[in-house]
């Protein structure tokens, strides 16, 4: 084993090194690199909602001669009813009086027992106050959706047009 006796000071190492110019702008590409790499990770990893849509026939000249009351619209169905305050009534043929609803959750479930297990009706109107907000409205349409209504209606109202 060789031994050093000589230890060399700050000042030599520093001298020893080689000088490379001194740049004063920074170089960009890694970083544009590296955020590129981070924007397609993102776009590949990003989940995408899945849009619920209704089916809505084309109206049909005969149909527009058809013109139906409410009364006749609400025969042998569920009906839901979105007034302006956002606030939900449910009413369904079986029951006495219609039921106030006040979140999603709860008028999901009404509907639920107003179909009886399938056995109930087949057929949903949804009357939306013309004050009503949309979220509640589509809320309203998709629990029909989802508790497997055939026949699903929207009527909107103003106040003063519904007897109730």
């Amino acid at each position: 084993m060789q031994e050093y006796d000589k230890f060399l000071t700050t000042e030599e190492i520093e001298a020893a090194r080689p000088r490379r110019p001194v740049d004063d702008e920074m170089d960009l590409t890694p970083m544009v690199d590296v955020t590129f790499l981070l924007l397609i990770f993102f776009m590949i990893t990003a989940a995408f909602a899945v849009q619920k849509a209704i089916n809505v026939p084309p109206v049909s000249d005969s149909d527009a001669a058809q013109s139906q009351t409410v009364d006749e619209l609400e025969e042998n169905s569920i009906v839901v009813r979105v007034d302006a305050d956002n606030v939900y009534w449910i009413a369904a043929p079986g029951w006495s009086e219609e039921r106030q609803a006040v979140s999603q959750a709860e008028m999901r479930s009404q509907i639920r027992e107003a179909r009886a297990g399938g056995k109930g009706p087949t057929r949903l109107l949804v009357q939306a106050h013309g004050s009503a907000r949309h979220e509640n409205v589509v809320a309203a349409l998709d629990a029909g959706s989802g508790s497997g209504m055939e026949e699903i209606r929207l009527l909107s109202y103003e106040d003063g047009d519904l007897d109730l």
